[in-house]
C-alpha cells in the first residue's frame, strides 16, 4: 500500500498550539473551560474561551461540534486515536497510526479553525501565527511523511501574504478557505493577492467544509440544523463564485481543491452553471465554453475530495479519473471518518485498482504539488 496519501486529515489543536502565540498576545490565548456533566451542553462539556465567547458552541443558535478540546466526555476512551496524535504532540504515534490504516503521507486541516472565531484583527493575526508555527514544527518531525494546510488571517492580507511565505518554507502545500470568508466571497478581488501569492510558491486552494461567516453560523442550531447550512454548503457556494467568475483563468497555474463536502453535488452545480451563462438581458456577455464536467475540471484544474461510499465510477466518468482525490478525516470522529479508508476502497468490487491508485495516489499527490 504504499504511496497512499490521506488527502484530509485533522488536528485537534490544544494548549501547546496556544504557548506559542507572542508574548504581548499570550494574556488573550484560548483557556479551556470544563462545565459539570448535567448542563444542557451534556458530554461536550470543554470548550475554548477566545475573545470572550466558548469554541465549540455545542448547544443552542449558533452551535457547532468539534472534537476540540480533547478535555471534552465525548472524546474519552476512543479507540481510533489518543489526544497526543490528535493534538500533534505525539509524532510517532500518529506515524504509528497510518501504518496503521495503510497510507504513506498525511495532510492535515485545521478543525478550530472550520469556524468563524473572532472579529479582532490582532488576534485572528495571533491565532493562525501560533497554529502555523506549531503545524510546521510538528509536520517537521515526520521525515516528510506529515503535510499540512496553511491557515490565514483575511482581515489583515499583508501578514497573510507574509504567512503564505512561511508555511511554503516550512512544508505546507495548500492555502485554508471555507466557501466563504467574512466578507468575502471567493471571487472577490481583494483575495487576489492570495491566489497570486499561492500560484506563486506552487501552493494549492483547498477549500474545506467549515463556516467563515459568523452571521452564517449564528443562524443555525446543531440539534435541529445540524451542520448542513452552515458547513457543508459553504464550499458550494466557493465553487460557484470561483467558476461563474472564472477565478481559475485569471491564475492559470493554480489548483483548487473542494475537500470533505462529498463530491455527489457537483453534477447538479455544473447543471447549474451552465444554464446561468446563457446569454439574457440582465447577463447579455454570458458564456459557457465547456463541452462537459470532465472538461471543466480539467481545464481550471479543479479536483473534489468523494467518499468511500458514494458512486465513484459514475463521479470519475462525469468529473473525470484524474480530478478525484480522498480522506479518511483522520482525527475526527463522526460519520465523515473513514476509519478504514484503504480496507473500503480496495474491497471496492466496481472500482478498478487503478482508479484507486489515481484517487488515493497520483491525484492527491498532483493537487498539492509533489
Amino acid at each position: 500500500m504504499n504511496g497512499i496519501i490521506d488527502a484530509d486529515t485533522h488536528i485537534s489543536e490544544g494548549a501547546a498550539m496556544w504557548a506559542l502565540m507572542d508574548q504581548a498576545m499570550l494574556p488573550r490565548r484560548p483557556i479551556m473551560m470544563q462545565v459539570p456533566g448535567d448542563t444542557w451542553y451534556g458530554n461536550r462539556d470543554a470548550f475554548w474561551l477566545i475573545d470572550g465567547e466558548i469554541y465549540p458552541k455545542p448547544a443552542g443558535k449558533g452551535s457547532f461540534a468539534l472534537v476540540t478540546p480533547s478535555e471534552q466526555s465525548v472524546q474519552a476512551g476512543r479507540k481510533d486515536s489518543t489526544p497526543a496524535t490528535r493534538e500533534m504532540t505525539d509524532i510517532k504515534g500518529r506515524l504509528a497510526d497510518m501504518v496503521k490504516l495503510n497510507t504513506a503521507m498525511q495532510i492535515v486541516y485545521p478543525t478550530l479553525f472550520l469556524v468563524y472565531n473572532t472579529k479582532d484583527k490582532e488576534l485572528e493575526v495571533a491565532l493562525c501565527r501560533a497554529y502555523n508555527r506549531f503545524l510546521a514544527q510538528a509536520c517537521a518531525q515526520s521525515g516528510g511523511l506529515m503535510k499540512w494546510v496553511v491557515v490565514l488571517p483575511f482581515q489583515s492580507m499583508n501578514v497573510a501574504i507574509d504567512e503564505i511565505r512561511f508555511a511554503k518554507q516550512n512544508g505546507a502545500v495548500g492555502v485554508f478557505f471555507r466557501g466563504m470568508e467574512g466578507d468575502y466571497t471567493l471571487d472577490h478581488p481583494d483575495l487576489f493577492p492570495v491566489y497570486e501569492e499561492a500560484q506563486k510558491h506552487n501552493m494549492s486552494i483547498c477549500v474545506h467544509t467549515g463556516c467563515g461567516v459568523k452571521q452564517v453560523l449564528e443562524m443555525f442550531d446543531l440539534a435541529r440544523n445540524h451542520t448542513f447550512g452552515h458547513t457543508r454548503v459553504m464550499p458550494l457556494l466557493g465553487f460557484r463564485d470561483l467558476v461563474a467568475s472564472e477565478i481559475p483563468e485569471k491564475f492559470p497555474a493554480l489548483r483548487f481543491g473542494f475537500l470533505e463536502v462529498s463530491a455527489s453535488w457537483v453534477p447538479f452545480l455544473y447543471h447549474h452553471l451552465k444554464r446561468s451563462a446563457r446569454p439574457r438581458p440582465s447577463f447579455p456577455k454570458a458564456r459557457w465554453k465547456f463541452s462537459s464536467c470532465k472538461e471543466l475540471f480539467r481545464e481550471y484544474r479543479i479536483y473534489v475530495a468523494c467518499e468511500a461510499d458514494e458512486d465513484i465510477p459514475y463521479l470519475a466518468e462525469y468529473i473525470g479519473e484524474d480530478n478525484l482525490l480522498i480522506g479518511s478525516d483522520y482525527g475526527h470522529n463522526d460519520p465523515a471518518e473513514e476509519k478504514a479508508l484503504v480496507q473500503t476502497m480496495r474491497s471496492r468490487e466496481d472500482l478498478p485498482a487503478g482508479l484507486v491508485d489515481k484517487i488515493m495516489g497520483d491525484n492527491p499527490k498532483r493537487f498539492y504539488g509533489m
